[in-house]
């Protein structure tokens, strides 16, 4: 019996020492990091926690999801806000178009609709503070005036379990990704270790919402091809780019295939090329030690993937220039790349190729 419980026990040690080494492998810990990019970037100061950036194709004015998450963690939260950012300014500076939101705006994802009848909306995915039970998770929708942006709508549902990115697709109808079929705690954090399935993307129209894709794991950033009928979804612990046939008159979605990236994606832009530009973590546990201490760097990272699939890393850093990655947004050669914790986003302009 004794030898038996032995056997069971190293058996039970065995599987958990592959287990961590597979995870720790995955999560990029084993990996070296050699800083580059063919450009040259400045610190744009001002928006704390960054997270999204999304560009306006007409105006090229830049928009900014901007939360101090640190604040929130230690209970001090203090009101986030959606900045705006003019590439067609010769020193453009950041302008906080939501001055009188209080704690409770949280802004996270964000996505605009450009109408071709000049009906503009910008859509955000909105958090409720730590300690607030009373908050749930919504869907803030503004319209566009000349002189910036007017609340029209807050959209709540008990399906928007763990919300993080959104993708517009109408004036009044977008996708939204919940990371997790868990809400925050124990069960949440075991779905995320062991990268089990459940997560779902959910659409947004008429009816309300819907579950639109099912049993996923880890969807993070979302977003569509200029067309529409390209559904792309960032899967951050699966390593990969899910991408989907999409329908844009009855929103069908079919998978159409899965590509590899080596690297923990985060949000991904869309460019007028139809080129993805994803924000991405080569060393995902490091997120977490970044979050709790600022000095514990983590490194950066920008992938450029083509229709076709191709996949080419364009940016890398140790997390000296700037420290955990999410986002990356492009018009022309300028390259906009946002962090989730820390004061400021980079301003980059590419080398020409």
């Amino acid at each position: 019996m004794r030898r038996l419980i032995g056997i069971l026990l190293l058996i039970l040690v065995v599987g958990v020492s592959v287990w961590a080494v597979r995870l720790l492998w995955l999560a990029g810990t084993f990996r070296s990091i050699e800083p580059h990019f063919a450009g040259e970037c400045h610190l744009v100061g001002g928006p704390i926690g960054p997270e999204d950036i999304t560009i306006h194709p007409r105006t090229g004015v830049a928009y900014v999801s901007a939360s101090d998450r640190r604040a929130i963690q230690t209970g001090r939260p203090v009101p986030g806000a959606i900045w705006a950012y003019d590439l067609n300014a010769p020193q453009p500076v950041p302008v906080n178009l939501t001055p009188n939101a209080d704690a409770r705006f949280q802004p996270h994802g964000i996505s605009i609709w450009a109408g071709a009848d000049g009906r503009d909306a910008l859509f955000v995915v909105n958090h409720p503070v730590n300690g607030d039970t009373s908050a749930a998770h919504s869907i803030e929708i503004f319209d566009f005036t000349e002189n910036g942006i007017v609340h029209r709508a807050t959209l709540t549902d008990p399906l928007l379990v763990m919300p993080n990115d959104l993708v517009a697709v109408g004036l009044d109808r977008f996708y939204v990704t919940n990371t997790h079929s868990n809400p925050p705690g124990r069960m949440q954090t075991v779905e995320t270790y062991l990268q089990m399935k459940g997560a779902q993307v959910l659409f947004y129209g008429p009816g309300g919402f819907r579950a639109a894709i099912r049993e996923l794991v880890l969807p993070n950033g979302i977003n569509v091809s200029p067309d529409g009928r390209t559904l792309y979804v960032a899967s951050t612990t699966g390593r990969a780019l899910r991408v989907y046939d999409r329908d844009p008159g009855s929103e069908a979605l079919a998978f159409r295939r899965e590509v590899p990236l080596g690297s923990g994606p985060d949000n991904i832009e869309v460019d007028e090329n139809g080129n993805l530009w994803i924000g991405a973590h080569p060393k995902l546990l490091r997120i977490e030690a970044h979050r709790d201490d600022a000095r514990t760097l983590s490194p950066s990272q920008v992938l450029r993937v083509t229709p076709d699939g191709a996949v080419d890393e364009i940016y890398l850093d140790d997390g000296n220039q700037i420290s955990g990655s999410s986002v990356a947004a492009v018009r022309g050669r300028r390259l906009l790349i946002g962090e989730i914790f820390d004061d400021g986003f980079l301003d980059c302009t590419m080398a020409a190729e």
